[in-house]
């Protein structure tokens, strides 16, 4: 068991959509950024979605910017042997409280699977004041461990889902 914590999040000036995950990945906390095992499939269906190349961080970080998708995680600390959600441990959350005062034009949540869905539902909004006003959409996970769903499935549901919400 091993001490995990993520990211900062991506801050586009005014983020209307955010995009949260539960806690980074080993591939990704080794790169250091945001879905970086080569077989999730969350960058491969944003460059989709806004057909534009997205392979470098810098790319990735401009899409985000450019669409005003705020991109974090659920936690900022837990314990947790090898990258699995279910192997959390001793989750502590992000400070969400203050991020929806800083920008109260942020409402819509979406969640990358059900695990950061649940995370946030019991480690953030039974314990931090949040805007009465924000949706949320919980979408299939992108890691590669969640191998019920195509890509295409994927892709489509997560299309769908930014159409719906107005980012694409």
């Amino acid at each position: 068991m091993s001490s995990c914590s993520g990211f900062a999040p991506i801050l586009p000036e005014n983020p209307t959509i955010m995009i949260l995950g539960t806690m980074p990945s080993v591939a990704s906390l080794e790169e250091a950024f945001y879905y970086a095992h080569p077989r999730n499939t969350f960058w491969p269906i944003l460059a989709k979605a806004f057909q534009q190349p997205i392979e470098t961080v810098e790319q990735k970080i401009a899409l985000c910017r450019q669409h005003a998708i705020l991109l974090w995680d659920v936690l900022a600390f837990c314990e947790r042997s090898g990258s699995l959600d279910s192997a959390i441990k001793q989750p502590e959350a992000n400070d969400f409280e203050s991020l929806f005062k800083r920008f109260p034009d942020l409402k819509t949540v979406l969640f990358n699977g059900k695990a950061a869905q649940n995370l946030f539902e019991k480690q953030v909004m039974k314990t931090q004041t949040l805007p009465d006003d924000l949706v949320f959409h919980s979408l299939p996970s992108t890691s590669p461990a969640n191998a019920q769903l195509s890509f295409e499935n994927k892709r489509v549901l997560w299309h769908q889902t930014l159409e719906q919400t107005g980012v694409k």
